[in-house]
């Protein structure tokens, strides 16, 4: 008869604790993935908003691509979601995005090529968002692809629309999604936000600037989304630049922008958002739903973007 020894009592308990980290670490790597997908939901402003709708409309969810997530987003969202076997709970999350994105390549047009083109402005790209997937957008994506270890073949498919939309394998984004100089100018150009300083220059070191390096992709993103839901012409006085108050919030640290306080803007801040209070030094205070703040300085309107 042949006997089968029986480990002793350490080696098993050794045996259990391995059997037990390698049955966590598999249990854990869904949630790392789908953490990856940054959740949009009502009350949310942006690019991220904006690629949303229009992949909705992609998917035959008509929605107006005004980068607000208002009621009649989460409506459609939750429509796509029941339609598709999803919780519908109007918030989009990695299982919705997973089922949400397009794949689209060149020659292709229509909305699902407009939220490639939007997703690659965030990156610099400064594509006019046509919906036509042509030469031009076809090279933004190709380079976008080497910038992030992809396979160049200029085709936005899932792999492509995970990197553009979470921005998780670094590249032209920026460390910390903070814009160099000329990708935030050529996303400023683009939507057809003009800027303007003083001393007629970007130098960061200079107070007499307008400068965008280091500005955060969400406060650009906050700015375009400015200009689109108000239709009013857009003027940037104030950036990245020395010379303003410190914080965390600061805009040194890219969460502020000045804004010229023209008629169209201020009756649009004022008649939009909440107002909230005034500052220590006097400004009036406006709160938007996602939680950025508009103060009314003596010169200019300075919003500082937290979402």
């Amino acid at each position: 008869m042949i006997r089968t020894r029986r480990p002793s009592g350490l080696a098993a308990a050794l045996l259990a604790a391995l059997v037990a980290t390698l049955v966590a670490g598999l249990m854990g790597a869904a949630p790392a993935l789908a953490a990856d997908w940054p959740l949009v939901k009502n009350g949310n402003t942006g690019a991220q908003v904006t690629t949303v709708q229009h992949l909705l409309t992609a998917r035959g969810h008509t929605t107006s691509a005004d980068g607000v997530f208002g009621d009649g987003t989460e409506s459609k969202v939750r429509g796509f979601q029941s339609a598709n076997g999803l919780s519908s709970d109007g918030v989009v999350g990695a299982d919705t995005w997973s089922k949400l994105i397009v794949t689209v390549r060149k020659g292709d047009s229509g909305s699902a090529v407009k939220a490639a083109q939007t997703q690659l402005n965030r990156y610099g790209a400064g594509l006019a968002v046509d919906g036509a997937f042509g030469d031009g957008t076809d090279a933004k994506v190709r380079s976008f692809q080497s910038s992030h270890g992809l396979d160049a073949d200029g085709i936005v498919g899932p792999d492509t629309w995970r990197a553009l939309v979470t921005g998780s394998s670094g590249g032209t984004g920026g460390s910390g999604g903070l814009l160099s100089q000329a990708q935030a100018a050529s996303l400023f150009t683009s939507a057809g936000i003009t800027w303007s300083s003083s001393g007629n220059c970007s130098d960061r070191y200079n107070s007499a600037c307008t400068s965008f390096e280091g500005l955060r992709q969400a406060s650009a993103d906050g700015a375009v989304t400015l200009k689109r839901a108000s239709n009013c012409a857009l003027n940037i006085t104030g950036g990245t630049e020395t010379g303003h108050a410190s914080g965390t919030y600061s805009h040194w640290n890219g969460y502020k922008l000045d804004f010229s306080p023209t008629t169209c803007l201020s009756n649009y801040i004022t008649g939009t958002f909440t107002y909230s209070g005034t500052r220590g030094d006097g400004a009036a205070l406006y709160t938007a739903p996602s939680g950025n703040v508009y103060a009314r300085e003596s010169s200019h309107w300075d919003v500082t973007f937290l979402n």
